[in-house]
Parts: C-alpha cells; structure tokens; sequence
C-alpha cells in the first residue's frame, strides 16, 4: 500500500491547490494581489516551521550542504515570483481560466526534469503532456466564464 500512498499525497495537493486558488480569488476581489500573497507567506512560514518543530526536524537545518542551500534559495526565490505572478494573474482573470495555465507548469517541469535531472520520459508521458496543455489552452482562451 505504501507504493500508492504517494497518489493520495498528490491528489489530496491538489484538490488543496484547488482550494487555494478560488479563496485567493475571492480574496483578491477586495485585497491587491500582492499583499494577498503577502499575507499567506505569512501563515505558510509559521505553519510550516511549526511542522518541523513539531516533527523534531530543526536541528537537520545545521546540516544542509551548502548546494543544497542554493537549491533550495533559488527555489524559493522563484516560488515567490511564481506565486507572484499567479496572484496577479488571478487578479485579472477568472480563476477557471488561470488555473489551467498555471497548471501547465507539470509540462515545464517534465521537459526541465528531462534536460536537468535525466528522468526518463516515455510515449505516454509525453502524450499525457501534450493532452494536458491542449486541455489548458483550450480551457484558458475558450472564452469567460459565466458568473
């Protein structure tokens, strides 16, 4: 059971995900977009060093590698920008239509794991790819949506 528990993880991210875009949404509708992703990076650093903290993990940040410390700056540096961005993006369109956009960072990020981490990539990953982002596309620029 352990080998498919990581499905559950992943679609429980997602409809999480989800949920996070429609009450940003509403958040946005009355908030500027920025101060919106403020104020959640707010919560999301307490929330998250207090699971460290509870999981007894913080003495582990003593011995991250100094590469690793690049990693994990550059990907915070650019979760923000992206995060960012998408607030933005929120803030000027439905959210029915940004999401599946945002969405497509799961092709960005097949191609860049392909180039940078040589993960194998077989025919039905990339025919899952490329039917995702029709699906996006389709979904973004089918036109507005009814409220």
């Amino acid at each position: 059971m352990k080998n498919f528990m990581w499905i559950v993880f992943a679609l429980m991210a997602a409809v999480t995900s989800a949920v996070v875009v429609v009450l940003s949404k509403a958040g946005i509708k009355q908030v500027n977009s920025s101060l919106v992703f403020a104020i959640q990076s707010v919560l999301i650093l307490i929330v998250s060093w207090g699971v460290v903290t509870w999981q007894g993990n913080l003495p582990d940040v003593a011995h991250i590698e100094k590469r690793v410390w690049v990693y994990l700056v550059l990907a915070g540096i650019i979760t923000c920008v992206s995060s960012l961005l998408g607030f933005y993006a929120l803030s000027l369109a439905d959210a029915s239509r940004v999401s599946p956009l945002e969405r497509l960072s799961l092709v960005f990020a097949i191609v860049l794991a392909f180039f940078f981490l040589n993960e194998k990539v077989n025919w039905q990953v990339i025919l899952g790819a490329v039917l995702m982002a029709a699906g996006a596309i389709i979904i973004a620029v089918g036109g507005q949506t009814g409220k």
